[in-house]
């Protein structure tokens, strides 16, 4: 049985140009749900991480019906973070939806995407989003579109592609917009089935998918995302899975078939090529293996994934407060969730320290660093990370490490301290232009050493109105030495609870971080000291109080807010001497000894 009826989508785009607003609208306008069913906004984005700071972090597929047509549509993350999901959800696509910002335009992450899906042949749709901003400009962007296409190599047919203008919050789009009524997205779904092919499907071969995402469900177990190349399969058949070599990996059988309806994941008695599909029952597969009929034993191929550049050591919360708000925090519970991790992210590395009583975890970039972490705060964990470290790579006796490319919008009266900050950083300018509206664009060429913890300091640098873009671009000769924190950290000296009355007398050594009533304790780090280097201070000396009053000695002490950073922040503040301690409750910055004599020591030692 051939699947004319199918059509499987993906639809890419930068951080926040609105994927997944789109798709909210899509399924409401296709009659999926019930006229009095309530329903959340931005459906798709499932996890408390994802609704909390408005990002989609993992690629999830959903499935909607069209005039007897079932389309099946990727939502994928606009962070190069999470890179790692995009590559591989490309390959279950037969077409793609490109997604731009009337205003902004394509930007860098849009160009990581789209290079990947032209290279697999696939046809973009374009659509040009958020027409109703103010500052929106769609024919320039039409232009920069194409200038892109271009710049990547699309070929003739990837060239023709339609052009949609919309607005997904409204749930409108039309294809001429001086004339066409702004009424629904139905253009865009006919659009879909005219333009993207039916799945090319083999007659007659055995089963064969490839399993492209991994997730563990409470009651299933293992669930393996993939699109089914040929052949079909029912529950309860048996199947074994092979690894990119062809080797085996496991016999199994399949205990649950299901595919994507909505939000809904509906279980199947068959399925058939061409399907985008979810299956249990396999223990030890994994993404970018083969799960197909025990006669088959080529291999489907599979793009490997890029290298994580960067890693951040984990161990267990040795701080004087540990245990006190965390349930778990012992080293083997620490391992077994990470290496838990490790198995369902794929663009997640883990390694083990000799002694085993600390581990690294390699990743994208900070902010997929910092996503696990919290998630794991979450839960229940208490640990303590490092600062992050880059992945250097040695070839030919040469010291190579990571490149990003940054592109940075900035209003111009900003523009020189930006370039002047970068320039000490290591990076090269490869471009500067004026973007229209005061605004100037600046790209870069830097190690990603130099950009750790620059994006906060980057906000101040531009009060707040700059945006900063990044990707990984290659790797290439070490750069040098690249300037770390200037300033020393305040450090207590004693155990207990901080007093207002001492804050106060020390707000003149620098910027705090704990307020009156904070638990402090010996070598945790409770403010930035305004001098380059490290100040011991006692915060829980109080006042002296005697039975003798004098006029205007008493007055009222007034406290400056201390600084609150993140979590990401925090990590890219640290220095090698330091650590984050995290738990449920709180984030503390301490020394990585504790004690000002073991400091003195491993100072020497250095």
């Amino acid at each position: 049985m051939t699947h004319i009826n199918l059509r499987n989508i993906a639809i890419i785009a930068h951080v926040d140009h609105g994927k997944t607003t789109l798709i909210d609208s899509l399924m409401k306008q296709s009659g999926m749900f019930r006229d009095n069913q309530k329903v959340d906004e931005r459906l798709m984005d499932s996890g408390d991480l994802e609704k909390e700071r408005g990002i989609t972090i993992l690629a999830k597929p959903t499935s909607i019906q069209w005039e007897g047509t079932r389309i099946n549509i990727i939502d994928t993350p606009g962070h190069a973070d999470f890179g790692g999901e995009v590559e591989r959800v490309l390959h279950m696509a037969d077409g793609v939806i490109l997604l731009t910002d009337a205003a902004e335009g394509p930007m860098p992450q849009t160009k990581f995407v789209l290079g990947k899906a032209l290279k697999q042949g696939l046809r973009p749709i374009v659509i040009i989003n958020k027409i109703d901003r103010p500052d929106g400009r769609p024919e320039e962007v039409v232009d920069e579109v194409f200038d892109l296409f271009v710049s990547l190599d699309a070929n003739d047919a990837q060239l023709d592609f339609p052009i949609l203008y919309a607005s997904g919050r409204d749930g409108w789009c039309v294809r001429d917009l001086e004339n066409d009524p702004r009424e629904n997205l139905h253009p865009l779904l006919d659009l879909i089935l005219d333009h993207v092919p039916a799945p090319n499907v083999q007659e007659g071969k055995p089963f064969a998918m490839l399993a492209t995402l991994l997730d563990s469900d409470p009651f299933l177990g293992r669930c393996l995302t993939g699109r089914v190349v040929h052949g079909s399969a029912k529950v309860n058949d048996t199947v074994k899975a092979i690894n990119l070599d062809g080797d085996l990996v496991e016999n199994g059988r399949l205990t649950k078939l299901l595919m994507f309806e909505g939000t809904e994941r509906v279980p199947v008695e068959e399925v058939h090529a061409g399907d985008i599909i979810c299956i249990a029952g396999l223990t030890k597969t994994s993404v970018a293996d083969t799960i197909c009929d025990p006669a088959e034993s080529a291999p489907i191929a599979s793009t490997p994934i890029d290298p994580p550049t960067m890693a951040v050591t984990i161990s267990v919360n040795d701080s004087p407060f540990a245990g006190r708000e965390g349930k778990k925090v012992t080293s083997t519970m620490i391992r077994e969730r990470l290496l838990a991790e490790a198995e369902t992210n794929v663009a997640i590395t883990f390694k083990e320290s000799a002694d085993k009583d600390s581990f690294e975890i390699g990743g994208r970039g900070e902010l997929q660093l910092g996503v696990l972490i919290e998630t794991m705060r979450r839960e229940g964990f208490e640990l303590t990370v490092s600062r992050p470290k880059v992945l250097f790579k040695e070839e030919d006796g040469q010291k190579l490490e990571p490149i990003e490319e940054v592109i940075i919008d900035v209003d111009e009266e900003f523009s020189s301290s930006v370039v002047d900050a970068m320039n000490k950083r290591k990076a090269e300018m490869v471009d500067m232009r004026s973007s229209g509206a005061g605004k100037t664009r600046i790209i870069f060429h830097a190690p990603s050493r130099g950009l750790i913890g620059y994006q906060s300091r980057f906000l101040t640098q531009t009060r707040g109105t700059g945006v900063m873009n990044r990707l990984y671009h290659s790797y290439a000769p070490y750069k040098g030495d690249v300037p770390q924190r200037r300033n020393g950290a305040l450090i207590s000296t004693e155990t207990g609870t901080a007093v207002a009355y001492a804050i106060f007398n020390l707000q003149d050594r620098g910027i705090m971080f704990i307020e009156h009533q904070t638990p402090v304790y010996q070598g945790m780090i409770v403010g930035e000291h305004s001098r380059d280097n490290d100040l011991e201070v006692n915060v829980l000396k109080g006042k002296k109080l005697t039975n003798v009053r004098a006029s205007g000695t008493d007055d009222a002490v007034t406290l400056t807010p201390p600084r609150k950073m993140s979590l990401e922040e925090m990590m890219a503040y640290i220095n090698e001497d330091e650590l984050l301690e995290v738990t449920p409750e709180n984030l503390r910055l301490r020394k990585k000894y504790l004690c000002p004599h073991e400091r003195k020591k491993a100072s020497r030692a250095a």
